[in-house]
């Protein structure tokens, strides 16, 4: 229950901020062009409000359905399908009245404050904490690949020496590369030293997606052996420390695993087996053999591994270093989520398709302000891409309708609006309750 509030606050402090922001992106504009605004409102106020105040002649609130908010903007066709007042003349200071130019204005204002939005506080998370990488360096063991990364060339214990001749500041940032981005070729240093060339097809991102393997290279943890329980089991049947342990009951041990390091590997297996010994393969002195190990149910191994998970490094940024590397940062963030969109179109994509429970689980399960911000600043930039499909009842269909006009000169029939507008909330309705019974059925499943 601690967990659900602490993400939960989280996801619903990012998602108020963003919403309240993103409708002030459009109020400002119409108030510039004199166009009435009959109201400002985070949340949808369905039947009443949690809180309203009129000032002026607009009437702002709080509604108790937090599924988004809005500006109802005067002589628009918008969610509200006031079709009364869009039946009488149009009055100056209605939308309909402006000039075509202030419209797009108006409807590209929401858009814009979030895509601007999410660059600038990444530019301030850049400042304020700098940016933690995991350096080539850090690897000591290297890289151990996906299967379907390995078929391609990739070894364990590869490290990353440059992406299409660029050298990567975080060895990480090579899944990325691997799995959104255009890679020709990927130079490697291989574990004994040497150097390799690792030519990327084009399709590759497709190809990972399918296999399921979104994080096609981790840090290589081997399970060496750092020391030995006195008197363990372990101990007295000949392990010895520097051995690494690459097999259980003649399983291997993946040396890839998303989630999983070898020693934590060991551990699972060891804690399922069904007898009261255990059969260890190990390497020594690069020579493979076995090692039979009676343990009693209940009894530990007594092994210590060598921590060799890589330790992160932080850069610091002045004022004008961290609005480049915030805007390089952001463009990247913009680029990759615009990237992966088109595995959305997948019959695997489509099922896994998030909604608030996909959202929540992007912030960590402790309140940390840096992860806070820095996924606020991603999911405002999620918002002005979603925001900008043509799709009616979004403002992109607005956005459509009105350079149409622009283009032709004429405007699009009232009715046209009527019924787009329609279609598109009730698309926007079936995907978010698609959407939110996924999160619903992983949940279950879970």
């Amino acid at each position: 229950m601690e967990l659900f509030l602490i993400k939960g606050g989280q996801l619903f402090l990012s998602l108020s901020l963003l919403i309240a922001l993103h409708e002030l992106g459009h109020f400002i504009p119409a108030k510039l062009f004199k166009t009435r605004v009959e109201k400002f409102y985070l949340f949808f106020d369905v039947k009443f409000s949690l809180f309203k105040k009129k000032i002026g002649e607009t009437v702002y609130g709080i509604g108790w359905l937090p599924l988004g908010g809005y500006v109802k903007i005067s002589g628009m066709i918008d969610e509200s399908m006031d079709t009364e007042q869009m039946s009488q003349p149009a009055q100056p200071w209605e939308f309909r009245a402006k000039p075509t130019w202030q419209r797009l204005i108006i409807m590209l204002g929401g858009v814009t404050v979030n895509l601007v939005l999410g660059f600038l506080i990444y530019m301030m998370v850049m400042f304020v904490w700098g940016k933690t990488v995991i350096t080539n360096d850090a690897l000591a063991y290297g890289l151990a690949p996906t299967p379907t990364t390995a078929a391609l060339g990739f070894d364990v214990g590869d490290k990353i020496s440059s992406v299409d001749g660029i050298v990567l500041d975080d060895a990480m940032d090579i899944n990325k590369w691997l799995f959104l981005r255009d890679v020709s070729t990927v130079e490697v240093i291989r574990a004994d030293g040497t150097n390799a060339s690792v030519a990327i097809p084009e399709d590759f991102g497709k190809q990972l997606f399918a296999a399921g393997e979104m994080i096609p290279l981790v840090p290589y943890i081997p399970a060496i052996i750092d020391r030995l329980v006195v008197g363990s089991s372990a101990e007295a049947a000949g392990l010895l420390a520097n051995d690494q342990i690459i097999g259980v009951d003649g399983t291997a041990i993946n040396p890839w695993h998303p989630t999983t390091a070898p020693p934590v590997q060991v551990s699972n297996a060891f804690k399922q087996r069904q007898a009261e010994k255990v059969v260890i393969q190990i390497s020594r002195d690069n020579i493979i053999s076995e090692i039979e190990i009676p343990v009693a149910t209940g009894d530990t191994l007594g092994i210590y591994y060598k921590a060799t998970f890589p330790k992160a490094t932080t850069y610091t940024y002045d004022a004008g270093q961290s609005i480049k590397e915030g805007f390089n940062y952001g463009y990247w963030t913009l680029h990759d989520y615009i990237a992966q969109f088109k595995f959305v179109f997948t019959k695997k994509g489509v099922s896994q398709l998030g909604g608030f429970g996909t959202i929540g689980s992007l912030f960590p399960a402790e309140w940390n302000w840096r992860v806070f911000w820095e996924r606020t600043a991603l999911i405002s930039i999620i918002l002005a891409f979603m925001n900008v499909l043509p799709i009616p009842a979004l403002d992109g269909g607005h956005v459509v309708f009105l350079t149409y006009e622009m283009l032709t000169g004429r405007k699009p029939h009232q009715k046209v609006l009527e019924y787009a507008q329609m279609a598109g909330l009730i698309l926007l309705l079936g995907l978010f309750v698609f959407a939110n019974g996924n999160d619903i059925y992983r949940f279950i499943l879970s």
